[in-house]
């Protein structure tokens, strides 16, 4: 997968919301809900609970995050 094409498929979903599923040690899972807020050169934001979240693009293609647009 190339990093330019996952910049460009989240730069088309701005303002879209998303669900991130954080995958961490030992297991442990971590799901974000929120709205795609900004886009940056290296990762993106998303706004939950009137918080933002940062994610990097390179999470992405390594799999360290699985995004889901609804």
């Amino acid at each position: 997968m190339n990093i330019n094409i996952i910049k460009e498929e989240i730069a088309q979903k701005i303002n879209s919301y998303v669900e991130i599923k954080v995958y961490g040690m030992r297991g442990k899972t971590n799901i974000y809900r929120g709205k795609i807020h900004n886009i940056y050169p290296n990762l993106f934001t998303i706004i939950e609970n009137n918080q933002e979240k940062s994610f990097t693009y390179r999470d992405i293609i390594t799999g360290d995050i699985k995004i889901k647009y609804i």
